[in-house]
């Protein structure tokens, strides 16, 4: 098997199996570098920046002088809100700010289909089919899971996103459904398995992840 080729694992139709398929979509290599700032920067966006101190000028207080100045036995003082008083301000504490990085869109595609490629060397891709259709049914997406040998934690990747596939898999823990035109690589590495349907799987092959990787 050559490197532009893989196996990866089936469950279709009740039945487990292997099915070959082309990577030389995903490139020829994993971009680690590329792969690592990409994280990051996933990581970054993610991180709110909200903490927030009161600086000596914020906190509530007069402006009046504590005590005299001399002849009490105690340091001098002239404000109630100093750092070193209790109820005073904070010297350099947290302010909100903004943690978020970019990416060049191209950079994140590579970032994406490095990621994609190092899940089939993996063998950490399943290709499923039988997915809840009619009604939600949370029972038979953890059977479906249990059968194709997912467990520890599994991104699901569907062509379109589908209410029943949706509320049938968002009560398992450390399970996500996730539409093929949303996947970054943060969300591809995030969890163990990823386990994706026939047309996802033709998707990848075919487009190399060309039309994903948009969402931050």
């Amino acid at each position: 098997m050559s490197e532009a080729t893989g196996k990866v694992k089936t469950y279709l139709g009740g039945e487990e199996g292997s099915r070959e398929v082309d990577l030389s979509a995903l490139g020829d290599r994993i971009l680690y570098k590329t792969l690592k700032s990409a994280l990051v920067m996933y990581e970054a966006n993610r991180r709110r920046g909200t903490a927030s101190t009161k600086t000596r000028s914020e906190v509530a207080g007069s402006g009046k002088k504590p005590y005299r100045q001399k002849h009490t036995g105690r340091a001098r003082a002239g404000s109630s809100q100093s750092p070193i008083w209790k109820g005073g301000g904070v010297v350099f504490g947290p302010k909100p700010r903004d943690f978020s990085q970019r990416m060049p869109r191209k950079m994140k595609q590579a970032a994406l289909r490095s990621a994609l490629l190092a899940k089939f060397r993996d063998d950490q891709v399943v290709v499923v089919d039988g997915l809840p259709a009619e009604r939600p049914a949370t029972g038979k997406a953890v059977a479906l899971l249990k059968q194709a040998g997912v467990d520890h934690g599994a991104l699901v990747v569907v062509p379109d996103l589908d209410e029943v596939v949706v509320k049938s898999f968002r009560n398992i823990p450390k399970v996500e459904v996730r539409r093929f035109r949303d996947l970054n690589a943060y969300e591809v590495l995030r969890r163990r398995w990823l386990v994706v349907t026939p047309e996802v799987l033709d998707l990848i092959t075919a487009a190399g992840a060309a039309d994903a990787g948009e969402e931050e």
